[in-house]
């Protein structure tokens, strides 16, 4: 990271990784209550992808006080989640998911939800940004706090908006010495590799099943199996054990141009449209597939590539990025 074309790449190759776990959990989810390996990988990845995710979104996110940046936000954040969500609705209906076509525009579908979490981070940055690591101590209470009121669930995204936000302001929150300093130390590297194995061997032999909700967090305590007055404290370990993991995956990073770096700079293509993709193949994949580990990868890695590529964004930058 010692200069800003290495930055770039540096946050490219990051984004491409990311969004590659995001397609495989996605891929793997409805095989994970049946093989402990898929389930494994599946609790790891969700532990972390999307914080991870949030939180560089949150770096550069610095420019929010400059004209034009809210504007912005509507027109690349807003406007395409609307647009999403009734493409989304249409398409539930024809795959036979809804028996019925709604175009309910603030329950987002599936995925949906971090564009308009990722509105909201960007709205309440005008506020926190003026409490500056204060303000990150209060994003925290929130996040724990939000977890207790039953009715704050999927609509709207409220739940997730506010158990995520932290990641999101810590992000902007971090100047580039700071993630210098972390990803660049002397140990970095076999430390972060140390963590991530570590996770995978304690999720492995004690994460509980029925325990999966808390790495989505887009519903209160009660429906997550009983408010109980020590879920808040549990919720603030997660924040840690997360932010670990994160950090510990950060360093692993490499900051070389690779074939795949480019796609990094189009994850929201990617993001947007794999839904689409893998929700059609499940439908005609038999469970067995859940066995084939290297299909599951492979398959993963094509959409990414595929969805990715510059042809995919020249078609369809007009409803992604609203431009012509």
């Amino acid at each position: 990271m010692a200069s800003t074309t290495n930055r770039s790449k540096y946050f490219d190759n990051a984004k491409f990784i990311l969004i590659f776990l995001v397609v495989f959990g996605h891929m793997i989810s409805p095989y994970k209550d049946q093989d402990k390996v898929l389930f494994t990988l599946y609790t790891v990845i969700f532990l972390f992808h999307m914080p991870a995710f949030i939180l560089i979104s949150g770096y550069f996110a610095k420019d929010f006080r400059k004209k034009g940046y809210l504007l912005k936000s509507v027109q690349k954040i807003l406007i395409p989640y609307f647009i999403f969500q009734i493409i989304y609705s249409v398409f539930y209906f024809l795959v036979g998911k809804e028996k019925t076509l709604e175009f309910d525009l603030f329950q987002p579908h599936w995925s949906l939800w971090f564009l308009l979490s990722l509105f909201f981070w960007n709205l309440l940055l005008y506020v926190f940004a003026r409490l500056k690591w204060a303000g990150l101590l209060v994003a925290v209470i929130l996040g724990v706090a939000i977890g207790y009121f039953e009715h704050a669930g999927s609509f709207m995204s409220i739940s997730r908006t506010f158990v995520f936000f932290p990641y999101f302001l810590l992000g902007f929150l971090l100047k580039g010495d700071h993630l210098k300093r972390i990803i660049g130390a002397k140990y970095a590297v076999p430390a972060g590799v140390v963590i991530i194995f570590t996770t995978f061997l304690f999720f492995g032999f004690s994460f509980p099943e029925n325990a999966v909700p808390w790495l989505l967090g887009d519903t209160s305590y009660e429906n997550m199996g009983g408010m109980l007055p020590t879920d808040g404290l549990l919720r603030g370990i997660q924040y840690i054990l997360t932010l670990i993991v994160v950090f510990g995956f950060l360093p692993l990073i490499p900051s070389n141009q690779y074939r795949i770096t480019k796609i990094g700079e189009r994850t929201l293509y990617v993001y947007l449209f794999h839904g689409f993709i893998i929700k059609a193949i499940q439908s005609i994949l038999p469970d067995a597939i859940s066995e084939n580990y290297l299909f599951l990868i492979a398959f993963s890695f094509v959409v990414c590539l595929v969805l990715g590529s510059y042809m995919i964004k020249k078609y369809t930058r007009p409803i992604v990025e609203l431009k012509i």
